[in-house]
């Protein structure tokens, strides 16, 4: 890989947007702030429908009380394969309309690396949580003895792991899904290779396929609390409320290292705050 080579005098060949205002009351008054809202909720709705009807179907191909094939089923590949793969189609769908979050983890990273205002952030999230919720409730009324049978697709700790085990894998997995939506939407990649606009849905989509199929063993994959609060809602097991903290916890703090990490090690934010900072105070 070749280094940027910088031409003294010479302008850049890409600008960064500038920050989003912490509140932006005008926000309030457009309609493509309230159609991003619509098409968070409805996008949330389909992936939790499709990847937790998924997971059910896995575990009744598969049930041992029904003498099911245990190799039978579409497997823990084809689970993560749903996930990944519906993430893939629905930032592809809704990512010039919202930016194609999906995942209060995103949203939160991008509100700390000042992408998105803090109301945007706040209703984006409200937005995620309640379709997830209806598309688990769709899961439940159309196959309400299967939902109940096999756990509803409520993300819980597995049998064998640790607190801080599960914890861990949370966090390192939702730095992998931030850390590749930063990557992928980069402005100064955007500019230098055009196509990469294009397929950033893809390596956002391949991150959570990974994610799942190193972490589905451990706590079911959350990387997304609106998923597990969804499942959780719907389900409604003591299980699955008492490991809920660990599906908001561990994302949120997986998400905030990943925007720190790209925003102000790999793009020097800190370093240009720094500069500027003396700059002001050398005028």
């Amino acid at each position: 890989m070749g280094k940027d080579i910088e031409v003294a005098g010479a302008s850049k060949d890409y600008q960064d947007p500038p920050p989003a205002p912490l509140i932006d009351a005008d926000e309030l008054t457009q309609w493509s702030f309230y159609r991003a809202i619509i098409a968070e909720f409805i996008a949330t709705l389909l992936f939790l429908y499709i990847t937790v009807l998924t997971v059910i179907g896995y575990k009744s191909q598969t049930d041992p009380a029904k003498n099911a094939d245990a190799c039978g089923g579409v497997g823990i590949l084809g689970i993560a394969w749903a996930f990944g793969g519906m993430i893939f189609v629905l930032v592809y769908c809704t990512a010039g309309i919202s930016g194609g979050h999906i995942n209060p983890a995103v949203t939160f990273g991008l509100f700390l690396a000042r992408k998105v205002s803090l109301v945007r952030a706040i209703m984006y999230v409200v937005a995620q949580c309640l379709g997830a919720i209806c598309g688990c409730g769709l899961v439940k009324a159309f196959q309400k003895g299967y939902y109940n049978r096999y756990g509803g697709g409520a993300n819980e700790l597995s049998d064998g792991y640790s607190t801080g085990t599960g914890l861990g894998a949370e966090i390192i997995g939702t730095f992998v899904l931030v850390y590749t939506v930063f990557s992928a939407t980069d402005p100064k990649r955007n500019a230098r290779d055009s196509h990469v606009p294009v397929l950033a849905p893809l390596p956002i989509g391949f991150a959570v396929f990974m994610v799942h199929l190193a972490t589905i063993p451990v706590t079911g994959t959350g990387i997304n609390p609106a998923r597990s609060f969804g499942a959780a809602v719907m389900y409604n097991q003591d299980k699955a409320w008492d490991d809920q903290w660990i599906f908001w916890v561990g994302p949120f703090i997986g998400a905030a290292i990943a925007a720190f990490y790209h925003q102000y090690v790999l793009r020097a934010g800190a370093i240009k705050a720094l500069g500027s900072f003396r700059s002001s105070s050398n005028m």
